[in-house]
């Protein structure tokens, strides 16, 4: 690739693939990691714009940053104009260096408050919105960005109009779903859409869904032109799925460096000293009893496709103190000296 990296307001960012919010996913440990493994950006959870639910323990956690990476992002989602921009405040206030609109969460409770990709059937509301976010932070040159789908059905598939209406009110760069609301996460993922609206917007435009590897991440950035990729799913349990697909499109630079270049394995222990760091943060920001059990999916994701974990992933699950889980997964994985291999890069 030969275009310049993307710049989303006042920040370069240092690569071309990004971490998708997902809730229940992205906490500040995940982000952490996230980043830690090469990701360019890493986007919080979805947090309301209903200010009835601000000071929810679970809003209060997603506010902070403490040891992040910048830029720090956190995306917002809601249906008041009013509101979204004093949500937007309010986290600036707490440290976010770049607001993201959520658009595109498919999720019936999101959708039934009007919010979420429901939004795509209204595109006075979209601009009014977008208009009002942007406004509220354009002093402070806080950065807005849109996280969206390509319509809310296949016969309201108005992704380019989106865009317009989106680059007009000053939105910094857009994450494009190449799927509709009516889709959710089903069926192929349509990229003509996202390569149209890259071809008719000059802010940076990057794609989502379904990239899961080198491969798909070269192949939907021929099909594009986005000016980068966003993982989602794909990173349950393999976040170093941001360094191998970074290295893999460095390597296609003209003043590509060797030494940036990623291993095609995981070192032996890396996976286990992964695990074992992530445990330690989740306990540490959660709490021992939230942590344990946020902790579980982790653990299971980390380890569904690795052979002969059956017995282990059912066990761990009942493992009710952090000190026991811990323990648990360090035994299992002591004795493992085998190098994970990433997926080719092909």
């Amino acid at each position: 690739m030969t275009a310049p990296l993307p710049q989303i307001g006042p920040y370069a960012l240092t690569g071309r693939v990004l971490a998708a919010p997902m809730a229940g996913v992205t906490d500040l440990p995940f982000r952490r990691l996230c980043r830690r493994f090469g990701a360019a950006l890493a986007a919080g959870e979805m947090m309301s714009a209903d200010p009835r639910l601000w000071d929810s323990r679970k809003s209060r956690l997603r506010r902070v940053h403490e040891d992040e990476p910048e830029p720090r992002t956190v995306q917002i989602a809601g249906s008041d104009p009013r509101q979204m921009a004093e949500a937007a405040r309010r986290n600036v206030e707490a440290g976010a260096q770049i607001i993201d609109l959520n658009m595109g969460c498919p999720a019936k409770k999101v959708c039934n408050r009007a919010a979420g990709s429901a939004l795509l059937r209204d595109e006075s509301l979209v601009e009014a919105i977008l208009r009002a976010v942007v406004e509220e932070l354009r002093g402070d040159r806080v950065p807005v960005t849109l996280k969206r789908r390509t319509g809310w059905s296949a016969q309201q598939r108005n992704g380019v109009t989106i865009a317009r209406i989106a680059e007009d009110a000053g939105i910094a760069a857009l994450a494009v779903h190449g799927r509709t609301r009516e889709c959710r996460f089903a069926g192929a993922v349509e990229y003509a859409t996202i390569a149209a609206i890259k071809s008719t917007v000059r802010i940076p435009v990057f794609a989502n869904g379904d990239i899961d590897g080198v491969a798909s991440a070269r192949r939907v950035l021929a099909q594009t032109g986005a000016d980068g990729v966003m993982i989602g799913r794909a990173a349950l349990g393999r976040p170093w799925i941001f360094r191998e697909i970074d290295a893999a499109l460095r390597e296609e630079e003209p003043c590509a460096n060797a030494a940036q270049s990623a291993p095609a394995t995981l070192a032996a222990g890396e996976l286990r000293d992964t695990m074992l760091t992530h445990l330690r943060e989740l306990y540490a920001f959660y709490g021992d009893e939230a942590g344990v059990r946020i902790a579980r999916k982790h653990i299971d994701w980390y380890c569904r496709e690795r052979a002969g974990s059956a017995a282990f992933r059912q066990a761990v699950m009942a493992a009710d103190s952090a000190e026991r889980q811990f323990a648990m997964v360090e035994e299992h994985l002591s004795e493992d000296h085998t190098p994970v291999t990433l997926v080719a890069a092909a």
